[in-house]
């Protein structure tokens, strides 16, 4: 991805006791059915990096063959672009832990921000829904639910936001999910982490979760921390880059931002009747008469309205990826619509989503190219 990308990442030196931690979960048998463990701390503390190395001892036991991941954090998911919620399915160790990749989900939902704090009810409906998916179909379902599959190990990652609203998000986010393991990742400064032990249950409340506290990884001599401090925004941006830049085959040269602006400049978009999609707005109010300037030129997520999680009070229509509105023509009745979702899928799409989610300015002001978004003549022929 060009110069926009560290060359080398430092060596990460995994702790004995997140070692530890993470085989004291895959191998608990006091438990009838597969752990559901829950890692929380505050950001840059090392949640997804203990994550993935639960993910990886987890499937290292002979027990199980896969194990699902919950994503949280709308704003740095692991396997998918921001602004989605995700439940995915892993198969497979992963080698680097410092390296992230995109995965096709089974289940994902588009919020539509990189943060909860605009609209904290529908992000914790949203990964309500997700969890209550997991549940019936890949673990023991709830009263007079039948399962689909085996049963399935949970790992589930969630955002650094702990004071205020994060924190009440959380609280409410364990409750709901009531895990088999919470694991607390803890820095060194006090103030910023949550309380010890139990936090969210009441007083009178019993105890059924096995508590684990881990301190913050370390990787130097210098005892610096373990984490990789790296700009929020531009980790979206590479982010987004990754998940558009699959619009074209492996081997084909898109390896800066202005590379992909100049492919997608080319590329042949899908074209999409209006009269078939519904529009919706999930963080504003949008006028009628300014849906469609709205809509141009911005990135929605495609999601199947009747695809519904239907025994869930949460029905939210699952998102089957995002596109990029190329252009619209009223008079002809179409979108043109950039996406790598195969033809055969945005087939039964009928809702866009549009959030606060923008194509990040990296692949709009690239010198020596002339973004299609950002001209006056966007469309292409059919």
């Amino acid at each position: 991805m060009g110069e926009e990308v560290e060359t080398a990442s430092p060596e990460i030196i995994i702790p004995a006791e997140w070692t530890q931690a993470a085989e004291s979960i895959a191998h608990d048998h006091s438990l009838p059915s597969p752990p559901i463990a829950l890692i929380c701390g505050p950001k840059n503390s090392g949640k997804t990096t203990f994550s993935r190395i639960l993910l990886n001892t987890l499937l290292q036991n002979k027990r199980y063959d896969k194990v699902a991941y919950l994503d949280t954090d709308v704003g740095q998911p692991e396997f998918t672009p921001p602004g989605c919620l995700a439940l995915t399915i892993i198969e497979k160790q992963t080698p680097d832990l410092t390296i992230p990749c995109l995965k096709t989900p089974e289940r994902s939902i588009f919020y539509g921000d990189t943060s909860s704090k605009r609209d904290p009810r529908t992000y914790l409906n949203n990964v309500f829904s997700l969890y209550d998916y997991f549940r019936k179909e890949f673990y023991a379902p709830k009263e007079g639910q039948k399962r689909a599959k085996p049963e399935v190990p949970l790992v589930i990652n969630t955002p650094g936001w702990v004071k205020g609203n994060g924190y009440d998000a959380l609280v409410e986010m364990l409750r709901y999910i009531a895990p088999t393991h919470m694991v607390q990742v803890r820095i060194s400064t006090e103030s910023k982490n949550l309380p010890a032990g139990a936090f969210w249950l009441e007083e009178d409340q019993e105890l059924s979760v096995s508590l684990i506290e881990i301190a913050s990884a370390r990787r130097d001599a210098y005892n610096r921390s373990g984490t990789i401090r790296k700009d929020a925004s531009l980790i979206r941006d590479l982010k987004i880059f990754a998940y558009f830049r699959q619009c074209f085959p492996s081997d084909f040269s898109v390896d800066t931002f202005k590379e992909l602006a100049q492919a997608l400049t080319a590329h042949r978009p899908y074209v999409v009747p209006i009269s078939k999609i519904k529009v919706k707005h999930l963080h504003c109010q949008v006028p009628s008469s300014e849906i469609f300037h709205a809509l141009n030129g911005s990135i929605v997520g495609l999601a199947v309205s009747s695809a519904k999680s239907s025994d869930s009070e949460h029905e939210t229509p699952w998102c089957v990826g995002l596109g990029i509105v190329r252009g619209i023509d009223v008079s002809k009745d179409i979108f043109y619509v950039l996406t790598p979702v195969p033809l055969s899928i945005l087939e039964k799409v009928d809702l866009f989503l549009q959030g606060l989610l923008q194509i990040p300015t990296r692949l709009l002001q690239v010198s020596g190219c002339l973004s299609p978004y950002m001209s006056t003549n966007v469309l292409l022929q059919s």
